[in-house]
């Protein structure tokens, strides 16, 4: 079987090298068609017999056609963000790159010597602003290691998946009748 769950030519499912399936171009291919027999509105059981799987698989292929549609759009907007992110990080940097006068009531302040004070506030402001912009990027990015989540956090997550999945079979089984 394919990851699309269909059978190959030597009815294994074939997986990368993270263990998950591989999936065909086929399985994309018969995914996309499922996608558009249910924007024509056929039921998930008539794209089943369409294609020749049960009518779950066919809830599956819409699915992942319906993934794999917001993927490219996805990634693009993650990558204009992280253009922006980089762009905001580059003035932080110059701002930060600068010695910046103390001034009070208007004028620079000067030490005995004639020369100017400089103003480490402005440094540590534009630091705190590079530390917020990394932050950014990390979770954007999603470079953080996952904080922990209390025990009951995750049974109810499980609890919800439950529903959501109950749900589903529920809208498919209600599909027929459509």
């Amino acid at each position: 079987m394919t990851a699309d769950n269909t059978p190959d030519d030597n009815g294994i499912r074939a997986r990368d090298g993270k263990g998950k399936f591989d999936r065909s171009i086929e399985g994309a291919q018969r995914d996309a068609r499922a996608a558009e027999l249910r924007a024509q509105h056929w039921t998930y059981e008539q794209i089943g017999e369409e294609l020749g799987i049960d009518k779950t698989s066919a809830l599956r292929a819409v699915r992942r056609a319906v993934r794999d549609a917001c993927a490219a759009p996805g990634k693009e907007l993650v990558e204009l963000e992280v253009s922006r992110l980089e762009t905001i990080y580059d003035e932080v940097l110059d701002i930060l790159a600068r010695d910046h006068p103390v001034v009070s009531h208007g004028r620079i302040v000067k030490d005995d010597t004639g020369h100017a004070l400089v103003d480490d506030e402005m440094k540590l402001k534009a630091i705190d602003r590079a530390l917020k912009a990394r932050e950014s990027f990390r979770k954007l990015l999603g470079l953080d290691a996952p904080s922990r989540v209390s025990v009951e956090a995750e049974q109810l997550g499980r609890d919800i998946t439950k529903l959501l999945d109950t749900a589903m079979t529920e809208a498919a089984g209600d599909d027929t009748d459509t």
